[in-house]
């Protein structure tokens, strides 16, 4: 399995949690709260649903990846099915077809136990660029 990037940055200013990652499969976590992740409309923004599943589609699939490969986003079909609030937010992501440059991957997101979001995205495989 790849490693996932520990010093994710943006990851960390957001506060995601990696909960479990392998063979194919992620979960991830953020604890939201109003005070950093609310929109002036008293719901978690939609950008925290959804850098959520972004990086935790991309820990799916880079731990099926060989180190020499790496992975980025081209598109994400994204579903917001009810208002997000305060609490934990987990998204299960799931790679469901891995070809040479293309990987489709599944996610789904929860509250309380309850489905609040989806996506579906594709996501680009390629060379590691070289040490310079």
């Amino acid at each position: 399995m790849r490693p996932f990037a520990q010093e994710f940055e943006f990851a960390r200013a957001l506060g995601l949690q990696m909960v479990e990652r392998g063979d194919g499969r992620c979960v991830m976590a953020i604890d939201v709260n109003r005070h950093q992740h609310f929109s002036p409309q008293g719901a978690a923004h939609g950008g925290v649903a959804y850098s959520l599943a972004d990086t935790a589609m991309g820990g799916a699939l880079t731990s099926v990846l060989d180190a020499d490969r790496w992975c980025a986003t081209l598109e994400i079909k994204f579903n917001y099915h009810v208002r997000v609030g305060e609490g934990r937010l987990t998204c299960e992501a799931q790679v469901l077809h891995r070809g040479k440059r293309v990987a489709n991957i599944d996610a789904k997101l929860y509250q309380g136990g309850r489905l609040v979001s989806s996506a579906n995205g594709n996501f680009a495989i390629f060379a590691a660029p070289t040490p310079e």
